[in-house]
């Protein structure tokens, strides 16, 4: 049946003709006439013929399995069962908001959560985070995108949502794993027991079974996909922070380094914490969470340092106010809305811009060598650690160094320092830091680098 739903696609993107011969149970598997821009379901993706099958293939531009990899290895798929376990159930119950599986608030993330009117009658919520959660509503080119030489941007044009672009890319994975004004995890959701919100693009994508084939006309894209989404998430989290500012239950805790508050505690003696002090702001007071910039600042810095000045002066702005939250928040909110407006501007420069060995290995050393990172709390120990995979991981398949396993093992050991975050000791991530640090001291560039 499949095949015959293909034929009938494929015909009636040339106009309806030679429709002959195909079984009427094909056509329930159609959305209705007008339906462009419903959401088909993951189902419509599931043909051998089409992203179905159980082999990758080589005889077009795609492999042809990616809703195998999808449905059997990905984790995005089992994103609305989750909210049926023990966990989840009680989460919902402290919430007072019912069966996860059954509120807005939870499936707006945990599923492809889309009106009524947009759903064909293929759809399924059940699919979790689907195809169409990133891919966009698919009844406007699910036939057309099948025949020869169908360009991609026509499919844009017909709702396909356009991930080649980083920058729309990240921006679309940003929407649950940084958040925004409609799906957003707080202070609430934490205590009752959901995650924080972390996220690193080229960290979380190597960690998913990737079900794309690498751009070959982009070298190095790996770093260039860790560049724009840093830039990304933190205009993405500037700006939920912003909107947050103004609103009337403000201050909202989730904007804080948590583990500032939630750790361990141990002998005064024994403290990092208090041996650091409390710089900036007073004691027993949260600091705001900003580890999305303190590794990104390495890569402002290095393609654009008047942005990254101005973009300095407002996060310096919103640490200071964030030491006294309340009754500060149109001013957070102000300097959060230029912080990102800035961020997002850096962001299109990463987005056209080319990277090489030399600037990879700049960014490398950079973040290894900030000894501020480890004192700026676990959150930011945890974006330095992904980012340094991700970036080491990009190096080693472009430059293939003669002696990666050591910095590999030497970056793999600051994890072990994150495993429990409520332990995390700054001086031990710091020397592990500097024991990454100096293994890059020895690795080869080429002259100059790309700016």
């Amino acid at each position: 049946m499949w095949s015959n739903c293909r034929r009938l696609l494929m015909a009636l993107a040339l106009g309806g003709t030679a429709l002959v011969g195909l079984a009427p149970p094909c056509f329930a598997q159609l959305p209705a006439p007008g339906a462009v821009g419903k959401y088909n379901g993951a189902g419509s993706c599931a043909a051998s013929s089409c992203h179905g099958s159980v082999q990758p293939k080589t005889v077009t531009h795609i492999f042809q399995n990616e809703y195998t990899i999808w449905a059997g290895q990905d984790k995005h798929a089992n994103a609305f069962s989750v909210l049926s376990n023990p966990v989840s159930l009680r989460i919902g119950k402290i919430l007072k908001i019912g069966r996860p599986d059954q509120a807005q608030k939870c499936l707006i993330c945990h599923s492809l959560d889309v009106p009524k009117e947009k759903r064909a009658q293929t759809f399924g919520m059940e699919d979790g985070v689907s195809c169409e959660n990133c891919h966009g509503p698919a009844s406007g080119w699910l036939g057309p995108h099948t025949t020869a030489n169908w360009p991609h941007m026509k499919s844009v044009e017909l709702g396909m949502y356009d991930t080649r672009d980083l920058m729309r890319r990240s921006a679309k994975c940003a929407t649950c794993h940084v958040g925004s004004q409609q799906q957003f995890v707080d202070h609430d959701m934490i205590a009752a027991g959901h995650p924080d919100l972390t996220f690193e693009l080229g960290y979380f994508t190597k960690a998913m079974p990737q079900h794309w084939k690498r751009p070959q006309d982009m070298p190095w894209f790996e770093v260039r996909a860790w560049s724009v989404s840093q830039a990304t998430q933190l205009s993405e989290a500037l700006r939920r922070l912003s909107w947050r500012a103004g609103l009337p239950t403000w201050p909202e805790f989730s904007e804080m380094d948590c583990i500032a508050c939630h750790h361990s505690l141990t002998m005064p003696e024994k403290s990092w914490r208090q041996e650091l002090g409390y710089p900036g702001r007073r004691p027993g007071t949260a600091p705001w969470n900003a580890s999305r910039y303190v590794v990104f600042r390495h890569l402002a810095e290095a393609v654009d340092p008047e942005a990254e000045r101005q973009l300095g002066a407002d996060i310096a702005k919103i640490t200071e106010l964030m030491s006294h939250p309340a009754g500060k928040g149109a001013e957070i909110a102000a300097s959060a809305s230029h912080g990102a407006d800035l961020a997002g501007r850096i962001a299109q420069q990463l987005n056209t811009r080319s990277y090489d060995q030399a600037f990879t290995l700049r960014l490398l050393r950079a973040i290894a060598q900030d000894e501020s990172i480890a004192n700026q709390g676990e959150r930011s120990a945890e974006q330095a650690y992904m980012s340094l995979d991700s970036l080491f991981d990009a190096y080693r398949t472009n430059a293939k160094p003669g002696d990666d396993p050591q910095v590999q093992a030497a970056i793999a050991s600051l994890f072990q320092q994150l495993n429990d975050p409520s332990a995390y000791n700054a001086p031990r991530f710091a020397a592990g830091m500097q024991r990454v640090s100096a293994l890059l001291g020895r690795q080869g560039s080429s002259a100059g680098g790309s700016r």
